[in-house]
């Protein structure tokens, strides 16, 4: 995975207290979804740390979820 570069403008008050940032919009959106490949890869290491996993075969799966019994 490549490193995340970002450049932001902090933005100061009067009394020059930083008060937010700056960034370019194709900053913001690389920044948004890198959080989003974090927030699956720490839901996938979490589902994979539950016990007591149940698999089931493929085809019965889609069977249930076309009977509605999963959804």
């Amino acid at each position: 995975m490549e490193t995340l570069r970002i450049n932001p403008q902090v933005i100061t008050d009067g009394a020059g207290h930083e008060i937010g940032v700056f960034l370019p919009i194709h900053e913001f959106e690389k920044l948004l979804e890198e959080l989003e490949d974090y927030e699956d890869i720490k839901a996938f290491e979490e589902a994979e740390g539950r016990p007591n996993k149940e698999f089931i075969p493929y085809r019965q799966a889609m069977q249930e979820i076309k009977e509605g019994i999963v959804q």
